[in-house]
């Protein structure tokens, strides 16, 4: 691979979300070079997400505000952002190999830290590969970063805060929800207000995107599940079930469709773990976190040395958690570097250790909201494809596991599932939860091998530019 002869720096920090911004202006004004790299053109990540320039002025959101304030401070840090560029392998050392807007680059430091967020979990059930099927994140980027609109009628469905705000966004943006569909009933978000109740500010807009569906006469369903998307060419209904308040597992009664063009689906985020696994951290599986987490102390160091792990990817906590332990970790980065003493550690980071404390606690009861049930994956059917890539079904994960499949890598081999461009991202969840379902819990099941590429990029990029008259070939195998 012909890649850009390496940059160097002090530390790398991959992510421009809430966590990597914070963490590369706090480490920069600890007198560290620091490069954040990011896949996308502006930082911001999913929550604080900027809309196109062209765009010009949008309205002044909290979240606007917030990202704002975070961009500039990144700006005036000194830290070097790197937009638009795609890691795709990861070596200890630390060598990082993306693909740049002028091809492959390779940077190197001595430390790390990862801020690569979390991806969204979305529960198969059948039809959800029809046109007008998108994921609630989907949704959010659509309507905060290109003003678009899932469809003319949406049904909202799934778990956690995400359904009132993309629901909110869509009748903001001029559209129609059909439908909120909260798997969550009442008695769960109350038991849960207490927590909340930690965080007045953003309690206060979930009230308000509640408001706005009941001043708009949306009907909110809790306690159900979206069992079915039917449609020939598109979708053109959502069919619901109640489920058990345990369980989630959909019941046979009150079943009922719901006329829509589209279908806004997601229940809840999972940790990005893709390079604490490429390598080889060790891992904890904490359902109330989102899933499977690197383990970390409480200066979110990683079990590598030079390794930190910041925002969602350290589990699920939200925005402003996500802030707080970025600069967690560059303060710690900073200490470790020489770059700051133990006194001055201690009194830095006593600001953001307390803002964490605070902010987990609302995000904590968030993400246990969000927690997968097994319910919902039992009832998969048998011709439901789980992975959308290599259009594997349930039953051909079934089969392998009949055949002797007793962990997702094992499971993975034998059917390919989890093999496609998107790496498991939108079928890894499933399979585990299947295996686990067979193997009695997800620690048994296990986690799926860290391999590179990271994510897709083109071959010729990888093999870069040869002859094969140049090539030097082994002689033939003797006949």
């Amino acid at each position: 691979m012909n890649a850009t002869p390496g940059f160097r720096h002090d530390l790398m920090v991959l992510g421009a979300g809430p966590a990597g911004m914070a963490a590369a202006t706090e480490a920069a004004s600890s007198g560290l070079s620091v490069a954040l790299l990011d896949e996308q053109g502006q930082a911001g990540g999913q929550v604080y997400r900027a809309p196109p320039a062209e765009f010009g002025a949008m309205p002044a959101s909290p979240d606007a505000q917030r990202g704002d304030a975070l961009r500039g401070a990144l700006a005036r840090s000194g830290a070097r952002h790197l937009p638009l560029r795609r890691a795709w392998f990861v070596e200890p050392g630390f060598r990082v190999h993306v693909v740049g807007p002028d091809g492959p680059e390779l940077h190197e430091a001595p430390r790390l830290i990862l801020a690569t967020g979390a991806y969204e979990r979305v529960v198969p059930a059948p039809g959800w590969t029809l046109p007008g099927v998108v994921g609630l994140a989907a949704a959010t980027v659509m309507l905060k970063a290109e003003g678009l609109l899932p469809g003319h009628r949406t049904v909202v469905a799934g778990a956690g805060p995400l359904l009132a705000a993309v629901a909110a966004g869509i009748l903001k943006a001029g559209g129609a929800v059909a439908a909120v569909v909260d798997l969550a009933r009442p008695g769960d978000w109350l038991a849960r207000l207490p927590a909340l109740a930690s965080r007045p500010d953003l309690l206060a807009r979930g009230a308000a995107w509640r408001a706005r569906l009941a001043a708009a006469r949306v009907p909110v369903l809790h306690g159900h599940a979206v069992v079915a998307l039917h449609g020939d060419a598109a979708l053109d209904a959502v069919e619901i079930a109640p489920v058990d308040p345990v369980t989630w597992a959909p019941r046979a009664e009150g079943r009922q469709r719901i006329a829509a063009d589209a279908c806004a689906l997601g229940h809840g985020l999972v940790p990005d773990t893709a390079i604490t696994r490429l390598l080889q951290l060790r891992h904890v599986f904490r359902a109330e976190a989102g899933g499977w987490i690197a383990q970390t102390d409480d200066a979110l160091r990683g079990n590598l040395p030079g390794v930190y792990i910041a925002g969602d990817g350290a589990g699920i906590g939200g925005a402003a958690a996500a802030e707080s332990r970025g600069r967690i970790a560059a303060l710690a980065a900073a200490l470790d570097a020489g770059r700051l003493d133990a006194a001055a550690h201690e009194a830095r980071a006593a600001a953001p250790r307390a803002a964490r404390a605070r902010a987990e606690r609302f995000g904590a009861a968030i993400a246990t909201l969000m927690q997968p049930r097994p319910g919902p994956y039992a009832a998969i059917p048998q011709d439901t494809v789980v992975c959308r890539c290599e259009d594997i079904t349930r039953a051909t994960i079934e089969e392998a596991l009949d055949a002797g499949a007793r962990d997702v890598n094992q499971a993975k081999a034998w059917t390919r599932c989890g093999m496609g461009p998107c790496q498991g991202r939108m079928c890894g969840e499933t399979l585990a939860e299947l295996v686990a379902l067979r193997m009695g819990g997800r620690e048994a099941a296990g986690q799926l091998t860290g391999r590179p590429p990271l994510r897709p990029v083109p071959y010729d990029l990888l093999v870069g530019s040869f002859d094969y008259d140049t090539l030097d070939l082994p002689a033939p195998a003797p006949s």
